[in-house]
Order: structure tokens, then sequence, then C-alpha cells
């Protein structure tokens, strides 16, 4: 028997930050980054908490470290919160969630209400039950994976993303491809991620160039955020595959931001899992008639299946194209000598991720090594 639950109330909209307002006379930590605080985005967010007392944390870095998560905890037991908000991109939300959950365990809190309000179009963290912690002495990212790290609200206000700079709304936009197109082939797929997965593709192929060409258009913003939402809702109830397994290694390793590694491996993952080389219509893979369903969806050419996942490939490298985003790893100023050098660790991260469990395919470790020596 299978069941889809949905425990994260979304609020969503121009404005919908006032949602905030309804927290009165409960003690509050603020969970976000340096530049929230530096750019004054933070008064967005506090300007609503007038009727509770609040506290602001604001040593979130990319790729939060264990270090970063254990001054947290000291931050919850001074504060002794009732809510957390977490504000600002993955990173934030993911850090969000460890200190919360940490801090439950070690401090023996159980009541905590967690809002994420995400300042970035991307991860889908805030209606995940996943968050990424670094270790960087090891140069490692681990997924935490626990229903206990699941928001209860997630507020979606596209004014935290209009001044979102280009890149960055290339990288994350690119995350959410991902997101969307690995949940709708894993082996845990059912109807239910289907449908948030094929809407958060048909959304970023709609909108994402819009918002990279013109950060103002508001439209397009707010389509990318719910966007970003939906992917998340669909591999959360799917989960992902070895694109983000490459990448999390990838990104512990060579310090690449997430989306632009997910991008780089993208069409490749997708060739790979399709696995149509040397056989006929018939022998195909499930993947690969999921992927010439993804471009039906699009209105690519895909008068079969072969020529469907081919124009989907091509679709995806000509957004790229668009938003002259790299495509290989030494325009991520990563050496093919760093790369040869760690290939096997990477490869061995790569196979024990949890993300690997529910790949369409099961890849050895000679396949990954295969698939990162294409993004040289």
């Amino acid at each position: 028997m299978k069941s889809f639950d949905l425990k994260t109330k979304i609020k969503f909209g121009l404005g919908s930050l006032s949602a905030l307002q309804e927290i009165r006379d409960k003690r509050v930590l603020v969970i976000t980054d340096p530049f929230m605080v530096e750019s004054g985005n933070i008064e967005k967010i506090v300007e609503n908490l007038k009727y509770s007392k609040y506290k602001v944390f604001s040593e979130i870095v990319p790729d939060p470290p264990v270090e970063i998560v254990v001054q947290g905890v000291q931050a919850f037991s001074e504060v002794d919160p009732e809510v957390i908000i977490a504000v600002g991109g993955g990173s934030a939300i993911d850090a969000g969630k460890a200190i919360m959950d940490f801090s439950k365990q070690i401090l023996n809190k159980e009541q905590v209400e967690f809002i994420a309000v995400p300042t970035t179009s991307g991860t889908g963290s805030e209606v995940t039950s996943f968050a990424v912690i670094t270790d960087k002495q090891k140069g490692e990212k681990y997924p935490l994976v626990s229903e206990s790290l699941l928001p209860d609200v997630s507020i979606l206000d596209p004014e935290l993303v209009k001044t979102v700079p280009k890149t960055i709304t290339a990288d994350t936009g690119m995350d959410v491809l991902t997101h969307a197109i690995e949940a709708y082939v894993s082996t845990d797929a059912d109807e239910f991620s289907d449908a948030f997965a094929e809407k958060a593709i048909k959304l970023v192929f709609k909108y994402l160039r819009r918002a990279y060409n013109n950060g103002d258009d508001m439209e397009a913003r707010e389509k990318m955020h719910i966007a970003s939402c939906l992917g998340g809702l669909a591999f959360d109830h799917a989960s992902l595959g070895i694109n983000h397994s490459i990448a999390h290694a990838l990104g512990g390793k060579f310090k690449i931001p997430h989306g632009r590694a997910n991008s780089l491996l993208l069409p490749y993952v997708i060739e790979y899992n399709s696995d149509m080389k040397n056989k006929v219509e018939n022998d195909y893979s499930l993947a690969a008639y999921k992927y010439c369903e993804i471009a039906k969806i699009l209105g690519l050419k895909s008068n079969n299946t072969r020529l469907g996942v081919r124009y989907l490939v091509n679709e995806i490298r000509n957004l790229q194209d668009e938003m002259k985003m790299v495509t290989n790893l030494r325009g991520c100023k990563v050496s093919d000598e760093d790369v040869l050098k760690f290939e096997d660790e990477i490869a061995v991260l790569a196979l024990n991720d949890t993300c690997t469990l529910t790949n369409p395919k099961q890849p050895t470790h000679g396949d990954i090594i295969s698939i990162i020596r294409n993004i040289i």
C-alpha cells in the first residue's frame, strides 16, 4: 500500500509575507544568512513580527557545515523558540531544519513550528523532508531525510526573488528542472508525484527564460517560485536519482553551486538512463518512454521514443545556451587533473548517496566515472 501526504501549508503570491503577522505573543528564532541582513531584506520579515519577540541568527553560509548547525543549536537554546522562521535559499532552509531537529533532540523540545521562506526559486526545500549538511573537512555532503524535517508552513512571496542575479536565477531554475525530471523517472514515481513534476517542468520551460532576461517580470518570478515548490513536492514523494547523487559529490569536493552541477549533468544522465543504444522501440526502458512523454508535454518532436528523448536533451541544451550557462567542469574552474584525481572518490560517494536508490537504472562505479568524464 502507498500513501500520499501533504503536511506543509503553502501561502503564495505577492504580499504573502503578511501571513507572518498571524504569529502573536510567541518567541521566534529567525534563521538566515548575512546577506539578508546586510541588504536590509531582513526588514521585510521582521516588520511582520511586531506582535512577537524575535531574535535573528544570521550566520548561515552556502553548503552549511556542521559547525554552523552547532552554533544554531546554541542560539536555539538561548531563545527557546516556539517558532522558527528559516529565510533564504536552500542553505538557510536546510540549516534551519537541521538546527530545529537537533535542538529538539538535544534539548528535549517537542512543539516547535517551522516556517520556511525561500528567497530563491530552486531547492524546493520549503516543502521537503530533505536537508543537506556539509562536512568541510572531508569535503562531503550528507543528505538528511526525515519526516520531522518537513516545514509546517511555506511562504512563497515573489517579492523576495525579484532581485536575484541572473546567474543564480539560471542555476536555481535548472535545479527545479532537475528535481522535476528526476522525480518523474524515479522508481518511486506515481500518478501524484507525476502530476506535480509535469506542471513544474511546463512552468520552467515557459517562465525561466523570462525570469532570467527580466528580473522585474513578476509573473515569471511568481511562476518559477511555484514551479520550485511543485518540484519539491514531486521529489519529496518520489525521491531523485544519480543526477543529484553525483551533483552532491561534485559540490562537496569542488564547491560547485548545486544547481549548476545538476545542470552540467542533466543531458548526460538523461542519455544514460534512457539506455537506448542497440535497442529497438519495444525494448526501451520505462525511463526512456517517460522522457519522451516530457517531450510531448513540451510540444517537441516525438514521433518515436528515440526522437523524443533527443529533442528533450536538445531543448535543455538550448535553455542552458540562452542563459549563458557553463556546460563543463572547466567552466567551473575545476582542472582535468583534479577530476581524474578524485573521480573514484566521487563515484563511491555518488553510489552511496540515498538518491541513487531510486534512479531508474542502477549504475556501476564505471558508469558514474563515465558520466563524470562527459562533463570534464
